[in-house]
């Protein structure tokens, strides 16, 4: 593990940083064998935000070829207008400590007792977790252990022995980023589905469709609706990375798995929720007189679920165009990072 101190608050920090988190991590996690290495650097130039830190400090992490890294910084760190102590991004591995932030007393015991809850965030460590313990030590392991890069594996077979070897790590990182908040800190998204969501509903011309679509084909609907949404926030605000040298190709490719996972799992999420709103909204707008006339045929509670079921596809579509607006930043942050 990296652990990263801007010369502004070395001062603060002190010395003997390595050994002193080097033996609470043993004492914290007594079956991983720890190396820390400090090292000091701003890694950006003033006006940067947190995001800018933190992808600097991911590169700075694959040139030396670390596992994890902990920025010490005295940038100050905001979840929106909310000053927080710490920011955590689980899929690039490096984690934010806002030296300011943790007080004016007590300020070496307190940042180095941060790096190592930080370091142990990345990993996905829940101390109330009954196997927290072991979770964390086969992550670890996962995460230090790197594969060979063996010079006849293509994307897809390299592709598969990153997934094989490192699914614990990976399962780990998407869970410790939330991917199920993902969309509600998306604003234009949400606002461009419920638009066309609502639009839908009243359109009898979607009642016909609704109630000639099979169930095969409406899966099939919303499987590239969701598709459509997750490709537009990933290659829209460029969270796609391509490895610039061949000892970053398992962290890169793991990294970009992690992205497309997390992003996926929430877009279901939202999926999901609009089809909740979906079946709200046609009980409360659609009468069920208006549509047997439509229909030319009694109605019943299956007619209302495909409604709702191509009403929810329809309005994900629309949120795929205000992920397009979304702000670039926005995406990425909402993405990666979560704060405390």
């Amino acid at each position: 593990m990296g652990i990263v101190i801007s010369p502004q608050v070395a001062g603060l920090v002190g010395p003997e940083v390595a050994a002193t988190v080097s033996s609470l991590l043993r004492d914290r996690h007594p079956n991983v064998l720890w190396q820390v290495v400090v090292i000091e650097d701003r890694l950006v130039v003033p006006p940067a935000d947190a995001l800018d830190l933190l992808e600097s400090a991911r590169d700075r992490m694959l040139e030396e070829n670390w596992d994890l890294s902990v920025v010490l910084t005295d940038l100050p760190l905001r979840h929106g207008r909310r000053p927080v102590l710490t920011q955590v991004s689980p899929l690039h591995g490096v984690g934010l400590v806002d030296v300011p932030a943790l007080g004016a007393v007590h300020v070496r015991q307190r940042s180095r007792e941060a790096v190592v809850a930080v370091a142990g965030q990345l990993l996905g460590y829940h101390p109330t977790h009954a196997d927290a313990a072991q979770s964390f030590t086969t992550r670890a392991r996962q995460m230090a252990n790197d594969l060979d890069d063996r010079a006849e594996d293509h994307l897809v077979p390299f592709t598969a022995r990153v997934i094989t070897g490192n699914l614990r790590l990976l399962l780990g990182m998407v869970r410790a980023n939330r991917p199920w908040t993902l969309v509600v800190r998306l604003s234009r998204t949400l606002v461009g589905a419920a638009a066309t969501g609502v639009l839908t509903l009243v359109a009898s011309d979607v009642w016909l469709l609704a109630s000639a679509y099979g169930p095969i084909r409406l899966a099939l609907l919303a499987a590239l609706a969701v598709g459509a949404v997750s490709a537009t926030l990933i290659l829209g605000a460029g969270l796609w990375e391509r490895p610039r040298r061949p000892g970053e190709r398992e962290q890169v490719v793991l990294f970009n798995l992690a992205t497309a996972t997390t992003v996926a799992i929430g877009v279901v999420v939202f999926y999901l929720a609009l089809f909740a709103v979906s079946w709200l909204g046609a009980l409360l707008l659609v009468e069920a007189g208006a549509l047997s006339e439509v229909l030319a045929r009694p109605v019943g509670a299956g007619d209302y679920a495909k409604l709702s079921w191509l009403t929810a596809t329809l309005a994900t579509v629309g949120g795929a165009l205000g992920a397009g607006l979304e702000d670039d930043d926005a995406v990425r942050s909402a993405a990666y990072t979560h704060s405390d």
